[in-house]
């Protein structure tokens, strides 16, 4: 890659990732469906099936999921652009934390306090369910997928301690069980 078009790769993964920081609500999986949009749609670093790959790499590699960032920087701009991408995605929303924090235990129990954090939460939850449907939607996800994550959503909500283990050996006997009654 040339000096002035990898320049302009990290000044490009840095003015996407830096604004997904400051507005990641309720963590990661908040920003996903924006995340793709970018990548996929605005930017053009990748193709949506390209994009469910690197999402699969993520959430399987160590770590937070939000992982994407750096497997996205990777792709755009090599080991370099892994590093931005991620720094840009962490740093200032860290920075903006620590900041936030000490104002916010200073004033924990005040009206405001309760109804702001009241309110957030189900914004976050939101956000999370349309990272959710957008990878869904690029995966081709069937009726037994969506099914599936139905039920798991139903069973945590129930069950908010279940091992997900459990979970995910009852998708694996689904998906399998599908797979066999198909051939």
């Amino acid at each position: 890659m040339r000096e002035d078009s990898q320049l302009s790769a990290y000044l490009s993964l840095m003015a996407v990732f830096v604004p997904f920081s400051l507005v990641a609500i309720g963590g990661g999986p908040s920003i996903f469906a924006p995340i793709q949009r970018e990548a996929v749609d605005v930017q053009h670093w990748m193709s949506a099936r390209e994009f469910v790959e690197l999402f699969a790499i993520a959430r399987v590699a160590p770590g937070p999921g939000s992982m994407l960032a750096t497997v996205i920087g990777w792709k755009v701009a090599g080991w370099a652009g892994a590093f931005i991408a991620t720094a840009a995605l962490f740093l200032p929303s860290s920075i903006l934390c620590l900041g936030v924090s000490k104002v916010w235990n200073r004033y924990r129990g005040a009206d405001w306090h309760t109804a702001l954090e009241t309110g957030l939460a189900p914004i976050g939850t939101g956000l999370m369910f349309a990272g959710v449907i957008a990878i869904f939607r690029l995966a081709d996800a069937g009726p037994l997928s969506w099914g599936l994550a139905a039920l798991v959503a139903g069973a945590l909500t129930w069950r908010p301690k279940t091992h997900p283990f459990a979970l995910l050996l009852i998708g694996a006997l689904a998906f399998n069980i599908d797979l066999y009654l198909a051939h």
